[in-house]
């Protein structure tokens, strides 16, 4: 195998996670069941959590029910996709399982919607980004004549995450990655400590059910629960594959009780007065509220690298050989300062948080994390699989079809009103 044929292998991967196995040299100990556990967890903890307060409190508590539903389902795909991986050993991530299912077709749509959900996922990152620094640093009144302050911190900010897009050392990447995790566990330790220590009295009423409202929640559950793009890779990194639904049962029943556990410490302490971000609601004069801001704020300045590196990946994949390193280096960064300095001013062009999380999660996500997985899965095994399972997974496929359509439809709808209420204010 040549230089460039070993690279392009290794190219081909979704995520850093995948590209960090490989850096060990196979080291098998990073395949633990444990491992995978916390591996699976880092990957679903993030951004949806902030909005799970607000959801639940618009939605009612008895949506809760549709967030354990959601993540039940995605546990089960999860499962599906582990399948997948067994049935053809040489499959290495999420599109190759769209390839084997569908041909050439399923790996195109299975790209699509990766890289859409990525670039999506960045723009809600930016979008948190701007919101909450303004919160952080509310002496900041330096303005210009077409930027307001909380503008210009998040320009500032975005410059000063720009140089790890040109990061090729993937132990730095991995680094990034295993910050992003520590910092979305200090949210939820923050908000838990809030409501546990009595700073604000939990004793707000919650709704039983807003069912008007259940489109729109609903994209932001499913996008709380995104994360199967890479579980591919998480499968081949395990010594015990075997273990994968189990990995999938524990992680996922972990983060529905975080996110069921969060959303109703949320919904009681601040009410219909919950942010769509849980960090903007807190006291201001409380330190756990200035730890949880600046962990939302650096969240995002962790995840840039590690969603672009799929992007730069197949980049540097389609570069001629001919090309020094330095050029690839050039190029992948250069390409990617212009990618996120085009997802900054979409995300202040559109400054919605909740309404382009839930948009995300029913235009994408869903069919990522629902729909896609199915499909695969009865493709795959049409002749082996029993009617009944078949009719299970038709059933699910249908279930998030309709989810993802009236999401879509209200988070679009709910999205165009706000924008049209901002160009004329």
């Amino acid at each position: 195998m040549t230089e460039e044929e070993r690279r392009s292998a290794i190219d081909d991967g979704e995520s850093c996670f995948e590209e960090d196995e490989k850096a060990r040299g196979d080291d098998r100990t990073t395949g633990s069941f444990l491992h995978a556990v916390i591996n699976m967890l880092g990957m679903l903890i993030g951004l949806g959590q902030l909005s799970t307060p607000y959801a639940l409190e618009n939605g009612g508590w008895a949506s809760t029910f549709l967030l354990v539903g959601i993540g039940s389902v995605c546990a089960y795909t999860s499962c599906l996709l582990g399948k997948c991986m067994h049935k053809n050993p040489k499959s290495r991530d999420y599109k190759d399982i769209g390839h084997d299912a569908f041909g050439s077709k399923g790996r195109i749509i299975a790209t699509t919607f990766i890289y859409l959900e990525i670039f999506m996922a960045l723009v809600s990152y930016t979008i948190s980004l701007h919101d909450n620094l303004a919160n952080v640093f509310t002496a900041f009144t330096l303005s210009s004549a077409h930027l307001s302050a909380s503008q210009l911190l998040v320009l500032i900010a975005v410059l000063v995450a720009l140089p790890s897009l040109w990061l090729r050392d993937l132990s730095s990447i991995s680094f990034l990655s295993s910050a992003g995790i520590l910092l979305s566990l200090l949210i939820f330790t923050s908000v838990a400590y809030t409501a546990v220590s009595g700073a604000i009295r939990a004793h707000r009423y919650i709704p039983v059910l807003h069912l008007s409202k259940i489109p729109a929640i609903s994209g932001l559950y499913m996008f709380s629960f995104a994360g199967h793009i890479v579980f591919p890779n998480l499968y081949n990194s395990m010594n015990d594959p075997s273990k994968f639904t189990k990995v999938s049962i524990v992680s996922f029943s972990m983060v529905t009780v975080m996110y069921t556990a969060l959303g109703f410490m949320g919904a009681k302490m601040f009410g219909p007065q919950v942010s769509s971000q849980i960090t903007l609601s807190m006291p201001r004069n409380l330190v756990v509220t200035k730890i949880a801001l600046w962990a939302t704020v650096l969240t995002p300045m962790t995840k840039y690298a590690l969603e672009f590196a799929p992007f730069a990946m197949q980049l540097e994949q389609s570069l001629p050989p001919s090309f020094k390193s330095r050029t690839r280096m050039i190029i992948r960064g250069t390409v990617g300062s212009i990618l996120l300095l085009t997802i900054l001013v979409l995300a202040l062009s559109v400054p919605y948080f909740e309404h382009v999380l839930s948009l995300t999660g029913s235009l994408v996500s869903v069919g990522i994390c629902i729909i896609f997985p199915c499909a695969f899965y009865t493709r795959i095994f049409w002749r082996q699989i029993s009617t009944p399972l078949m009719l299970f997974n038709l059933m699910i496929i249908a279930f998030g079809a309709t989810l993802g359509a009236f999401g879509t439809f209200s988070s679009s709808r709910s999205l165009i009103i706000s924008l049209q209420r901002g160009h004329t204010s």
